[in-house]
């Protein structure tokens, strides 16, 4: 299936759920924030939020610094 993610279109297989998502983008240990169709996911919800056709997601990786 095609979803877009920050604007780039991304193939997953279906039935491919939020923390499918992010181990396909190498983002498996970082701490980030993650909206689906306009709607924040709960973290505690990743592996239970299944991704449809179309569906457009913003990914947002926190970086520290000083």
């Amino acid at each position: 299936m095609k979803i877009l993610v920050n604007g780039e279109e991304q193939r997953l297989e279906t039935g491919a759920n939020v923390q499918n998502l992010i181990e396909h983008l190498g983002l498996a240990h970082k701490r980030i924030a993650i909206e689906r169709n306009r709607e924040i996911i709960p973290k505690s919800l990743y592996g239970q939020t299944l991704l449809s056709e179309g569906d457009s997601l913003e990914v947002v990786v926190a970086v520290g610094g000083g």
